[in-house]
């Protein structure tokens, strides 16, 4: 069995789970303005209090893990992207005070809301930009970093950073849907069918994109036999993407978010399609960046014990706060 490639599936299931769990949490924070003062916006904030701290427990396992598994990756894509690492962390950091002092702090209430608006914009826009600088390529020489500061400000990182947005807010207006009823449901609802045309709308744009931004990714959609392998993505996706803008429209309750998470899901896919094997485009394959095979078996056998242990008092925590939740909280 190839360790390396093991350990990319890893990290990729990491990244996809803190991209999906602190998604939405991240989502209803851009969508703050949008909910009514007050109400509203205070079971919007239970909705997701029993778990959004530890949602970001995925995103210390897809870093730490890059940084164990593929420390040449690490060393590369930190130092081409630290403005925008450093505004996600910031943005962390205040989204997570503005949870907690928003309710301490009733007289500051407005200058914490908007703190929790402003984190959750920004942290969602550095990661959208963060993915787009490393499929736009990394310029990297003699296994380091080469290129400037700024090189991941362009127009195509500006384009994957509010398709991110997009979909966040997505993914937050739909477990709106499913943990409100009454009026705030159906302003999730109409939350919810703008954000999936935007996420649709961008993830589009991003995939043209991709295939005029490199011609070894325009190869491996549109020439053969690689194409008769990446089609069902698209297609699938497509599928995806009018059946939740089907159950949005209907009166189903937590079915639009789950078709949130399979078009995510499927975005990701194809984003594999596009990288593989590369860990920093263009230079950099999983096996040129890998770590030793015997620290590649020891952190497997750590991996094999805790990841079990954090899905578990995950689904705990779900399965413990199910329901809607009223005024009052969890009902």
């Amino acid at each position: 069995m190839d360790l390396t490639v093991i350990w990319a599936f890893i990290i990729a299931f990491a990244v996809f789970a803190y991209v999906v769990m602190d998604g939405f949490d991240l989502g209803i924070g851009i969508l703050f303005p949008t909910l009514r003062v007050g109400q509203g916006r205070d079971r919007a904030m239970n909705s997701i209090a029993p778990v959004w701290d530890g949602n970001e427990t995925w995103l210390v396992l897809g870093g730490g893990g890059l940084f164990a598994a593929f420390p040449l990756a690490y060393a590369v894509v930190l130092p081409a992207t630290y403005p925008l690492i450093i505004a996600m962390l910031l943005g962390l950091v205040f989204r997570g005070v503005a949870f907690e002092y928003r309710w301490r702090d009733p007289a500051h209430r407005p200058f914490w809301d908007a703190a929790f608006f402003g984190g959750s914009l920004v942290a969602a826009m550095a990661q959208g930009m963060t993915l787009g600088a490393l499929l736009q390529g990394v310029e990297v020489v003699e296994r380091a970093y080469a290129g400037s500061w700024f090189d991941w400000l362009t127009p195509y990182t500006l384009l994957c950073g509010l398709g991110v947005v997009a979909g966040y807010a997505l993914l937050g207006s739909t477990w709106l849907i499913w943990k409100l009823d009454g009026g705030a449901q159906k302003h999730a609802r109409w939350l919810a069918l703008r954000a999936a045309i935007a996420t649709i709308v961008l993830m589009g744009a991003v995939s043209l994109y991709n295939i005029f931004l490199n011609a070894e990714y325009a190869e491996r959609w549109l020439t053969a036999p690689e194409i008769y392998f990446a089609a069902p993505v698209p297609i699938i996706t497509a599928i995806i993407a009018v059946s939740m803008l089907r159950a949005i429209g209907t009166d189903r309750n937590s079915k639009p978010f789950w078709l949130s998470i399979a078009l995510f899901l499927f975005g990701m896919l194809g984003l594999g399609v596009t990288m593989w094997p590369y860990v920093v485009p263009p230079g950099l394959t999983i096996w040129d960046a890998a770590a030793p095979e015997r620290s590649q078996i020891f952190m497997l056998v750590g991996v094999a014990i805790t990841m079990p242990l954090i899905i578990a008092y995950t689904a705990w925590a779900y399965w413990v706060f199910r329901g809607k939740v009223s005024d009052e909280g969890y009902h």
